[in-house]
């Protein structure tokens, strides 16, 4: 019966944890669209947050790359005065990025809602 009582306590930490981590990540960061995306993003810092390999493969036109694993070393590298766009595959690492840069100060964060798998506009890739 102790068994059963400590496995439910540790679902119980897993399911706070998930659902506290989620609302962090949604105040962090505002989900933009693809049609709002493509209204703001020229006028902002477009930042993909995949790796580099990904980024090679085919990255929407305009973006630089600063990928989620190397952002502690080079956020400076985003101008904190304007807003910046990011995107990744699906919209994890990019939520994660702008929880980073919302307690570094930033505070115009936008995302690409459902990340560059979703995205239909204009693509780069390396040749």
């Amino acid at each position: 019966m102790a068994v059963l009582y400590t496995i439910a306590i540790i679902l119980g930490v897993i399911v706070v944890y998930v659902l506290v981590n989620t609302l962090r990540l949604k105040k962090a960061v505002t989900n933009l669209t693809q049609e709002q995306f493509i209204q703001g993003y020229r006028k902002a810092q477009l930042i993909d947050v995949r790796e580099v390999k990904e980024f090679e493969a085919g990255h929407i036109l305009g973006a630089r790359n600063i990928p989620s694993t190397q952002l502690r070393q080079r956020y400076k590298e985003v101008r904190s005065d304007l807003p910046v766009y990011l995107y990744c595959q699906n919209s994890g690492r990019s939520a994660r990025t702008a929880l980073f840069l919302k307690k570094k100060g930033y505070n115009q964060v936008y995302q690409l809602q459902g990340g560059f798998k979703t995205w239909t506009g204009k693509v780069k890739t390396k040749a």
